[in-house]
């Protein structure tokens, strides 16, 4: 029989226990636990979430890794092209980990009405062109049907839609520049059948999305004759090491570039996310840790005469400080189920219904996002119980002090 753990239980169920002096300090230590679980549990569902957010919004317009030819110097605007036909497309065999890969080309212009206008950028795609990401984020409407003969559809984002009064289903007049010097713009007329809304302001400002076709023929490229590739990555944590690989296996007169390399201050930034989750769950761990010795000091002097008696018996020392370990281990375990179970309700409501409002010129996203794994939860919870049960090893070498001839008088 465990005759510690037998001990521990009915020091916990001792009523005259609860109306101790040491009641309200225990009360104290665990609610410590339990909302240090909340805050580290509200702290890394966040910065996971907003991290996530983030890199698949720019990934959504941007994909993965772009493949370009050397010559654009990083910009947007697609001056010179390049085949279509390449040993990697459709399928990109010789790299693992690749989800898709599709054609793109941009092209800048001006959306003009009767009473304003807007520099934009049309972004043209074909039929291998991954909607998912649009079809997220679409408000109204659908997206472009590119299987058609001549598609001039468009989606546009909402803060443009609002900015120019344009409304669903809408024609509009833009202009495209030719490369030809003192050369008349180009004027087409496009069709809006989608909005979508990302509240990512740096791409909803400008960027339409359209059929890859009609900036072909504005730029007067042949169909093989394209602005470069997109590639969607079935891991986003192996982006660099499958950023380099692609690199190495196109040709060399191409270039490639991951969302990272290409938008290096916004993936730093939220690398700092890292930082501030680690400050805050080693702050916490020490603060439920520091309580957790106190009230299991309180315990230890507040059972003198117990521990005394215990030795006379026959007791080791190290037998009588596992039943105050139990003791507290079972006040650490309280906290973390009151702990997860507040934790996981906020988070829960954070996600089924928005609650926290975020300015998405500063944070790239209109709601606090949470993205949490069922790891780790599990791994916050199993850490801070071996830390904080690690803490209280040594506090609870006081046992070992106490001698049974002056405890057994201690009053």
């Amino acid at each position: 029989m465990n005759y510690e753990l037998f001990l521990a239980k009915r020091i916990i169920a001792d009523k005259a226990h609860k109306n101790s002096i040491s009641s309200p300090i225990i009360k104290i230590a665990s609610t410590a636990i339990a909302l240090g679980l909340v805050i580290m549990l509200i702290a890394v569902a966040t910065a996971a979430g907003l991290q996530h957010k983030i890199r698949d919004k720019i990934s959504g317009f941007k994909g993965h890794v772009q493949i370009t030819n050397y010559d654009n110097n990083n910009s947007e605007f697609s001056t010179k092209p390049i085949a279509k036909n390449q040993d990697f497309y459709p399928d990109f065999n010789t790299v693992p980990g690749i989800k898709n890969i599709q054609i793109f080309a941009n092209k800048g212009g001006i959306i003009r009405t009767s009473t304003d206008f807007e520099g934009i950028l049309l972004k043209g795609v074909s039929t291998d062109y991954d909607w998912s990401f649009f079809t997220e984020y679409l408000t109204e409407g659908r997206v472009p049907n590119i299987t058609e003969a001549r598609c001039t559809e468009i989606l546009i984002s909402n803060s443009l839609s609002k900015r120019l009064q344009l409304q669903l289903n809408e024609p509009v007049n833009v202009f495209f520049l030719k490369a030809q010097a003192n050369a008349l713009p180009s004027k087409r007329k496009l069709t809006i059948v989608g909005i979508y809304d990302t509240g990512f302001e740096e791409f909803d400002k400008n960027i339409l999305v359209g059929d890859i076709r009609e900036v072909q023929r504005l730029n007067k490229w042949t169909e093989n004759q394209v602005g470069g590739f997109e590639v969607l990555l079935t891991d986003f944590e192996n982006l660099s090491a499958t950023g380099n690989a692609i690199y190495n296996a196109i040709d060399p007169t191409l270039n490639s570039m991951t969302i990272a390399e290409s938008y290096p201050a916004v993936f730093e930034w939220i690398e700092l996310f890292d930082n501030n989750v680690t400050f805050i769950i080693v702050l916490m761990v020490l603060i439920a840790g520091i309580n957790m010795i106190t009230a299991l000091l309180v315990l230890i002097l507040e059972r003198v005469q117990m521990v005394g008696i215990l030795k006379a018996l026959g007791s080791s020392n190290w037998s009588i400080r596992k039943v105050f370990l139990y003791n507290a281990s079972f006040l650490i375990l309280k906290g973390l189920f009151w702990g997860n179970l507040i934790g996981l309700t906020l988070l829960g409501l954070q996600h089924y219904f928005k609650i926290i409002q975020l300015n998405p010129a500063t944070y790239y996203v209109s709601t606090v996002p949470v993205y949490l794994t069922f790891s780790t939860v599990a791994l916050l919870n199993a850490g801070t119980l071996v830390l904080c049960f690690t803490m209280l090893l040594v506090p609870s070498y006081i046992v070992s002090t106490i001698q049974p001839s002056k405890s057994i008088r201690f009053s």
